[in-house]
């Protein structure tokens, strides 16, 4: 039996299961034929595991017609970014040089959502190794958004966000380095997390840069972004850099808004879309109303964090993607005679235009005689920026931005120009320099019907807080956004 699963929210999806309006198989079905309709126009999944996804669904319908279910999530649909391995499918990372590269084992956050009973849909779009910030570096398609097919979704995880935008599932999990999740979430109109460093282990999600990267959840409302946060974190013994479980965060905290300190940026406007401008300053002004304490501060040394993050990430990808080298596994060149030939040309062939770039940047900026001028400074300018969150959360309970400068642009509009693509990410990267908590809320929409988002940021292990403010501003008429029910 087809189930109608427009206009359904995650927390909807997670009632009709547990209360027995819903089967698992039916479920798996219903989203299934909606993405066989649709996705052709959005193309957020690079392929579509069917034969996989329904195997798990029958499982689960079984379980809960027995009345065993796994847990309360067991049969709830998730979609998977293709750089988070899921044992015997394929994980490319959207690129070329592991275009047949079949994981021979899970991800610690795929492990903890089997356990739970959630059934996973690969494998979404994504640029390359995480690498963009509008989904048109993968090796193989280009993302469109839901709400206009002739703009980016953003990225990188823009697979993930499209396809909670088109309904073609209610949550999915993407991977965030320098806002590859907030970003794609503002413009997608729905909610991303990217928790604090360390809280989701990174083992089995391939690395990009690993001192920044963070798996986190995208949902259609912020029950879906506390659930899957609370099942995939804690503590990790196969990533030493993990930190133990949180409280369950779920429990919203229902404070109310009165007394609350709210920090915001101040003279930034005129860097900012006049509509996104415009929505923010609609958004403070309502928060107002609502009893916060408005806090000004200064963030003029975060203008500094864009070439500070590309810096370190470049570095660090250098240094992680030197393993694809033709040898161990992923592309080979056949034609090579020699060692050295076959090196240059798998790499060559293997990856896209964007991580050579990345990768040219980040060796030249470690090699000798640049380290201390580059990486050394950029290391040193990431403490500061540590610090100076520090001094903020001193004075304030969280921080609110735009998430993004400007809302979803044309295909192909700054594909030309590097550097204002990298400007794409000037609001969420310093999050990810400080390893901190921050999350997209949708926040309305602009005058040409694209999606705004905000991001509310807080100090380190403090999403709980965060998503309770969400919560709060969730239920806010002025910022609620419909995702489009037909794509054209």
């Amino acid at each position: 039996m087809m189930i109608d699963i427009i206009g359904k929210k995650y927390s909807d999806i997670k009632k009709g299961l547990n209360d027995g309006s819903f089967d698992p198989l039916d479920l798996a079905k219903s989203y299934l034929d909606r993405i066989e309709k649709l996705d052709p126009k959005i193309r957020a999944f690079l392929s579509l595991e069917k034969e996989f996804i329904l195997k798990q669904a029958e499982e689960s319908s079984k379980r809960r017609k027995s009345g065993n279910p796994l847990s309360e999530f067991d049969g709830i649909p998730i979609g998977i970014k293709d750089n988070i391995c899921i044992k015997g499918i394929k994980t490319t990372c959207a690129s070329k040089i592991l275009e047949n590269f079949v994981s021979p084992y899970d991800a610690t956050a795929i492990e903890k959502l089997k356990e739970k009973g959630f059934v996973l849909f690969p494998r979404l779009n994504m640029d390359e190794f995480a690498m963009g910030s509008s989904t048109e570096n993968s090796a193989y398609q280009i993302t469109t958004n839901p709400f206009d097919t002739n703009c980016i979704p953003g990225g990188s995880s823009g697979g993930s966000a499209a396809a909670v935008a088109a309904q073609f599932l209610p949550v999915t999990l993407g991977s965030d380095t320098g806002g590859s999740i907030r970003q794609p979430a503002s413009l997608c109109g729905i909610y991303g997390l990217k928790p604090t460093y360390g809280r989701v282990s990174r083992y089995g999600l391939v690395a990009y840069a690993s001192s920044l990267d963070q798996i986190g959840p995208l949902s259609n409302d912020i029950l879906g972004i506390s659930d899957v946060f609370s099942v995939i974190s804690g503590k990790d013994y196969r990533d030493s850099t993990s930190k133990s479980n949180p409280p369950y965060v779920s429990d919203f905290v229902e404070s109310g808004l009165t007394g609350m300190k709210i920090g915001i940026m101040k003279g930034e406007e005129d860097h900012w879309d006049s509509g996104v401008a415009s929505k923010f300053n609609k958004v403070v002004e309502l928060l107002k109303g609502k009893g916060a304490e408005i806090v000004e501060l200064d963030f003029s040394l975060f203008q500094s964090s864009i070439p500070i993050y590309y810096i370190i990430a470049t570095a660090e990808c250098s240094s992680n993607l030197s393993r694809f080298d033709g040898i161990k596994y992923g592309y080979r060149d056949t034609s090579a005679k020699k060692l050295e030939d076959l090196y240059i040309e798998s790499r060559t062939q293997g990856f896209g235009t964007e991580v050579k770039r990345r990768i040219l940047l980040g060796t030249f900026s470690l090699s000798s005689g640049y380290y201390d001028a580059y990486y050394g400074k950029a290391q040193k300018a990431r403490v500061l920026i540590q610090e100076k969150y520090k001094k903020f959360f001193g004075k304030v309970d969280i921080i609110l931005q735009p998430t993004s400068p400007t809302t979803a642009f044309k295909i192909g509009e700054k594909t030309k120009d590097p550097v204002q693509m990298y400007k794409a990410d000037i609001l969420t990267t310093s999050v990810n320099l400080a390893g901190l908590p921050g999350i997209s809320i949708p926040a309305g929409l602009d005058e040409k019907g694209l999606p705004i988002g905000i991001q509310i940021t807080a100090s380190n292990e403090e999403e709980k807080k965060i998503l309770s403010v969400s919560k709060l501003m969730s239920e806010f008429d002025e910022l609620r956004i419909d995702l489009p029910k037909e794509i054209s």
